[in-house]
């Protein structure tokens, strides 16, 4: 009876280290979130244009198109939105999509400690 109860004591521990463990990171992953800074969603683009005017160099051979310009462009309620950038707005906004996407990575990883901890938890609760 004595073998059990040690064997049941030191399952419990290893539970509890490793929830402890998930919790552990769950913590690093949520304080490396709040270090990221701006994010904004989107893509930026960089276009170059054709015009309509016959002597232009866009229509001469070879062509020397018109650009860059530089574009975002998101989902804003719904809706597609276009907003023609500078070159250092392009670069805010490419590093606030780069912000946006290391907050994703971040979250999905907290999703998969957090589906182990959940997993853990909801064997523990069916065995006692």
């Amino acid at each position: 009876m004595l073998v059990f109860e040690t064997r049941s004591a030191m399952a419990r521990t290893t539970v509890e280290d490793r929830l402890a463990e998930y919790d552990r990171r769950h913590r690093e992953l949520t304080a490396q979130i709040a270090e990221v800074g701006i994010v904004a969603a989107g893509s930026v683009t960089r276009r170059f244009t054709r015009c309509t005017s016959t002597g232009c160099r866009c229509n001469a051979d070879p062509p020397t198109p018109h650009g860059p310009y530089w574009q975002w462009t998101a989902k804003v309620n719904g809706k597609t939105v276009t907003k023609r950038l500078t070159a250092k707005e392009a670069q805010l906004y490419q590093e606030w999509i780069g912000n946006d996407r290391r907050i994703r990575a971040l979250l999905a990883q907290i999703r998969k400690v957090d589906a182990k901890a959940a997993g853990l938890l909801l064997k523990e609760s069916v065995k006692g």
